[in-house]
């Protein structure tokens, strides 16, 4: 969609205290304070259908976005990433809140056509995405108490009562994300994608929770948005190392991963896995090209809501 030239433009730089915006129309900087009251406030003082750019800072620029939609506006969400290469290609060597905020009103009146308009997620999305990042510190911080108890012979039954105590609470979020998921209707996704050897629960549920975030027209947009997808660096005779974006979410990367692990060794998957051993593929570019086709494969169950049939992969594909 482009920004027609009647549409105000407004770049947002987001903080936590407060908010420093560029209105391209007036060509003025204003702040406001980071709270609903304040931000509510100023967004009814914007013309109808006003174009807003922000970038995503953890939960910061929430308000903003979920206000700004809520009255009318056009809310861009923008990668920070894309940002700042912009930036450095410009030349722009300040990097202030307010030249932030201007960089932002620019970059989306120019470069809107390859943007989304913002939409809210579905409120499931946002609770199982929640919980299961949640879960994955929990694990994280238990690992670690047991590696610094790991020499310590003090208080033994005391720590293993501690641990018993986040694993019947991990499982106790299992149980929510499972009745989370019933509520939301997706179960039966989640099923479809466990059918898959190597996925399990929590890697059904992750990828059962992106899949309802928006409405992938392919499957390589969905690997796209989980971050799977590759930056191709080519330049001549020069072919730099392909890397994955990692613009998704890193803790369903990493259940993916996981689960490749797993395929990795079932009968079905294993020809898959060990052919791009034998083309000279490192184990983990191996395990990530595994974990992209599992990807594919679960969004292709959802997507046509079809039942699972096992294939035996006589060999790897270029194009996964």
């Amino acid at each position: 969609m482009t920004i027609l030239t009647a549409q105000v433009v407004v770049g947002v730089d987001v903080a936590k205290a407060e908010i420093v915006v560029y209105r391209s129309d007036l060509q003025q900087i204003e702040i406001v304070a980071n709270e609903r009251s304040s931000l509510r406030k100023w967004l009814k003082k914007l013309p109808a259908h006003t174009a807003i750019g922000l970038e995503a800072t953890g939960i910061y620029h929430l308000d903003t976005t979920e206000l700004a939609h809520d009255m009318g506006h056009d809310v861009y969400v923008i990668d920070g990433s894309r940002v700042s290469k912009y930036r450095e290609s410009l030349g722009i060597r300040a990097k202030t809140d307010a030249s932030d905020a201007h960089l932002l009103a620019r970059y989306l009146t120019k470069e809107s056509d390859t943007l989304r308009i913002w939409s809210p997620p579905p409120r499931a999305y946002t609770q199982l995405k929640s919980l299961l990042l949640r879960r994955a510190k929990l694990i994280q911080c238990r690992v670690k108490m047991k590696q610094s108890w790991e020499a310590e012979s003090q208080m033994e039954e005391e720590f293993d009562e501690f641990l018993a105590a986040i694993d019947h609470f991990e499982k106790a979020i299992q149980t929510t994300l499972k009745a989370l998921a019933e509520e939301a209707g997706i179960q039966e996704q989640v099923k479809r994608c466990q059918a898959v050897e190597g996925v399990g629960v929590l890697t059904g549920t992750a990828m059962a929770t992106a899949f309802i975030r928006g409405d992938f027209a392919n499957s390589d947009a969905f690997i796209a948005f989980l971050g799977l997808d590759l930056r191709v660096r080519q330049s001549g005779q020069k072919d730099q190392e392909r890397r994955l974006s990692k613009r998704g979410d890193s803790e369903w990367r990493r259940l993916l991963h996981n689960s490749s692990m797993a395929a990795s060794r079932s009968k079905t998957w294993k020809p898959f896995y060990e052919s791009y051993l034998a083309r000279g593929f490192k184990a983990t570019q191996a395990l990530v090209i595994l974990a992209r086709k599992l990807a594919r494969v679960m969004f292709s169950l959802m997507k046509n809501e079809t039942k699972y049939t096992p294939k035996i992969w006589s060999g790897g594909c270029a194009q996964t």
